[in-house]
C-alpha cells in the first residue's frame, strides 16, 4: 500500500513540475506612422498585445486600430529586425479579419519565438494611400 502511494505522489510531483516549466509571455507595442520606415505623418494609430504559449508555441494576437486614411488592405508581423529596419512578413493577418479589432493565432518556430523574445518583430498596417505601411511598432515584452 506504501509503494502505491510512493508512485502517486511521485507521478503528482513530475506532472506539477512540467506544468510549472509552462509559461506564458506577454507582447505589446502601439503603432503610428512615425514609426513606418520611410515615416509618414498619418493621423492614424493603434495597439498591438500578444502572447506565448512556451510550451505549445502557440502566438495569439489582437491588434485595435482607428483613424487611418482608409480601410487596412494588409497587415503583418515582421522580422527579425531592429527598429528602423524593415523585414519580410512572418505572421500574416488573413485577409478577412483586418477590421478592428483584428485578432488571431499561430504556432512558431523556435527560430521565430528567439526573434520575438529579442524584439525583433514589428507588426504593421498597409492602407491604399500608404501601400508600404500606414502604421508600425516595434514589438515587446511587457
Amino acid at each position: 500500500m506504501q509503494t502505491k502511494w510512493i508512485g502517486a505522489a511521485a507521478a503528482l510531483l513530475v506532472f506539477a513540475g512540467g506544468y510549472a516549466s509552462a509559461k506564458t509571455l506577454h507582447f505589446a507595442t502601439l503603432l503610428k506612422g512615425a514609426d513606418e520606415v520611410p515615416a509618414n505623418t498619418t493621423k492614424g494609430s493603434g495597439k498591438v498585445t500578444a502572447s506565448l504559449d512556451t510550451t505549445t508555441k502557440n502566438f495569439t494576437y489582437q491588434v485595435t486600430y482607428k483613424g487611418l486614411t482608409g480601410a487596412a488592405t494588409m497587415a503583418h508581423f515582421h522580422g527579425p529586425a531592429a527598429a528602423g529596419a524593415n523585414a519580410p512578413p512572418i505572421v500574416a493577418v488573413p485577409a478577412g479579419a483586418l477590421a478592428s479589432p483584428m485578432k488571431g493565432a499561430q504556432v512558431l518556430t523556435d527560430a521565430q519565438i528567439t526573434d520575438l523574445e529579442a524584439g525583433k518583430w514589428y507588426f504593421n498596417i498597409h492602407t491604399a494611400a500608404n501601400p508600404g505601411g500606414e502604421v508600425r511598432g516595434q514589438v515587446a515584452a511587457k
